[in-house]
């Protein structure tokens, strides 16, 4: 049987209220959520309400899928046009085509893929204009062609434009007049690469940061749903089935962080280069650096709820935890929960005002987190006195916890963070030393 109540040390304190308009506790991801609607106006003055088909329209024409299909659009017009005006031709569509695989949602990837996009080209051009003056075009030559093409487009590292390489020389090829058709395609792709280029320049793509932030940011308030909802399940007995369960959807969490990554990258990508940034490394290595930190916490919550899952197992016909140390437990799981969403905040906080906000909000939940682990380890260790029952696992379940809270320390951050920095401007250094001298130069000037 398990153990009666006892007298312990006192419960930790409760984290100051913050109340929503009808007195309910907001969670700190709550919290943000309604600060965020209020940011432009008064506090207690509700936004406009606007039509969900809008707010739809808004999203979609916003998003990266919605942004390229229109910079593309327009890019591929403005070629076209310009193609015709300048080459004889009636129909240079080569020109737009390059244009529309050029415009990239960030100015980086314009800049990479329109200079691959041009290598492709010319390089199949001039395959084509060998092969039309040592042979004639025939089965046997049509396919050494292609296989010649093919095999140089990896050797010139087009990447995805292999499949250009030779599609340029076979359109070339099936010409009768061989060498001005070859100068005709490559002036099309030039025209069109350069009005990809300048389209990026003039018009600035956007920066997606915002994006990759609110994909952290819900990343985060998962994992704070997932431990609060573990708060909730320490108290009473606990099926096997339903711990198993918690702890798949800690697995899932995998998945997640795939998606965020890829929104990071995106956001990385669009930092680069960009002329409307000025500050993209120090943005790049806070997001990068926070999303490496929520990374290793889902790791530890997925190993955490499988702790859970071999107690459940170990416990079927009594409590998961007494009555004593249940209440506490959750508690811990409450101010952890509040700790990671808080931590999301502070990275994706553009405004130093608002950081100071963020900073202190993850310290007060740490600081909760860790008194209120101070007393789940007083508690645990009277009981496995007691009871030695799975003690391992208890202890277990206090090294997990410490690992999270080492991961959050906003001291430990700001170190790596500094680490980080200054590795990623080595390597810049390291390898274009002659910009970073005038970066230095140029920066000393304008102060």
């Amino acid at each position: 049987m398990s153990p009666g109540p006892r007298a312990g040390p006192a419960a930790a304190p409760a984290p100051a209220a913050r109340t929503g308009p009808y007195g309910r506790s907001l969670r700190p991801g709550e919290l943000r959520r309604r600060e965020s609607g209020h940011r432009q106006g008064m506090p207690g003055v509700s936004a406009p309400v606007i039509k969900a088909p809008v707010v739809k329209l808004v999203q979609r024409t916003t998003e990266p899928a919605g942004v390229q299909t229109l910079r593309s659009t327009a890019a591929a017009v403005i070629a076209y046009s310009l193609a015709v005006a300048l080459l004889p031709q009636p129909a240079p569509l080569t020109a737009p085509l390059t244009a529309l695989l050029v415009v990239q949602v960030t100015l980086y990837a314009t800049l990479t893929t329109g200079i691959r996009r041009v290598n492709s080209v010319v390089v199949g051009v001039l395959i084509a204009i060998g092969f039309s003056a040592l042979v004639e075009l025939s089965w046997w030559s049509l396919g050494l062609t292609i296989f010649t093409s093919l095999l140089i487009g990896r050797l010139v590292r087009v990447d995805e434009f292999v499949p250009e390489v030779a599609i340029s020389a076979m359109l070339v090829l099936g010409v009768s007049q061989v060498a001005d058709t070859a100068w005709e395609r490559v002036w099309e792709t030039l025209i069109g690469a350069v009005v990809g280029l300048l389209f990026n320049l003039v018009f600035a793509p956007p920066v997606w940061v915002r994006s990759a932030g609110s994909s952290i940011v819900g990343l985060a308030d998962r994992m704070g749903d997932m431990l609060r909802g573990m708060g909730q399940e320490v108290a009473g007995n606990i099926p096997v089935s339903r711990a198993a369960a918690r702890l798949h959807e800690a697995r899932r969490l995998d998945h997640d962080i795939v998606e965020v990554d890829a929104s990071l990258r995106q956001a990385e990508e669009s930092l680069t280069l960009n002329p409307r940034v000025r500050q993209g490394l120090l943005y790049r290595v806070v997001l990068r650096t926070g999303l490496d930190t929520l990374e290793i916490c889902a790791v530890v919550v997925r190993v955490l709820s499988r702790t859970l899952t071999d107690l459940a197992k170990a416990r079927t016909e009594e409590e998961l935890f007494p009555a004593d140390v249940a209440a506490p437990l959750r508690q811990l799981f409450g101010h952890l929960a509040d700790a990671v969403e808080s931590f999301a905040e502070l990275v994706t906080t553009p405004l130093a005002a608002d950081g100071e906000a963020a900073e202190d909000r993850l310290a007060e939940a740490l600081t909760r987190s860790r008194a209120s682990r101070d007393l789940v380890a007083d508690l645990l260790l009277e009981d496995v006195q007691e009871h030695p029952r799975q003690w391992q696992l208890h202890g277990a379940l206090l090294a997990e916890v410490d690992r999270v809270l080492a991961e959050l320390d906003t001291d430990e951050r700001a170190k790596r963070l500094g680490e980080e920095l200054d590795r990623r401007s080595a390597e810049v250094h390291d390898r274009r030393p002659r910009l970073s001298a005038l970066r230095r130069r140029l920066g000393r000037r304008a102060a």
